[in-house]
């Protein structure tokens, strides 16, 4: 467990420090972010025509309302928790890499159901949408990080006890709980 959590923190310090440089926002956020709006912008087009995207601005072309979608609700930053989680803990390259593509869809899915309802409800309710933005995603968008993790480490810790080989007096090897 202490190895984990050394490992978890140096992970995640190497991954946040990477896209903190110039270089780690120049290739990777800011293109992430502008596509993230853009791909938002596509989806709410499926039935509302007055969304653009411009940017890492997601705007109504109604009624001029927008949202900028900034460091910290891009889902970069819980994207990398996940990854350092998922790399830290003890599991095959197969199975850290099936964490990572579900992990990482479940994570920016949810996230692009947070941008879309926080750019409606700021075009009905400014104070809904500061709460809503502030309070209620922020602390969703991790608990889906936690939820998946752990949703991955019982998975992989049920395929363990799976291919566990029988003890050696004939029984079954035992199990933790």
């Amino acid at each position: 467990m202490v190895r984990f959590l050394i490992l978890f923190l140096v992970i995640q310090a190497v991954l946040f420090g990477a896209q903190l440089t110039p270089w780690g926002q120049e290739y990777f956020v800011i293109p992430w972010t502008n596509g993230l709006a853009h791909f938002c912008a596509q989806l709410v087009a499926l039935f509302d025509s007055n969304a653009e995207a411009v940017g890492k601005i997601l705007r109504s072309t109604s009624n001029g309302f927008a949202v900028s979608i900034e460091a910290g609700c891009n889902g970069v930053e819980a994207t990398l928790v996940l990854i350092a989680a998922i790399l830290a803990f003890p599991s095959t390259l197969k199975q850290k890499l099936w964490g990572l593509g579900l992990g990482f869809v479940a994570v920016q899915g949810l996230n692009v159901v947070r941008i879309i309802s926080l750019f409606y409800l700021g075009q009905w309710n400014m104070t809904a949408f500061e709460w809503a933005h502030l309070y209620i995603w922020q602390a969703l968008i991790m608990l889906d990080v936690l939820i998946v993790w752990l949703i991955w480490v019982r998975r992989i810790n049920r395929a363990a006890h799976r291919d566990d080989p029988p003890s050696s007096d004939g029984g079954v090897a035992p199990q933790a709980a």
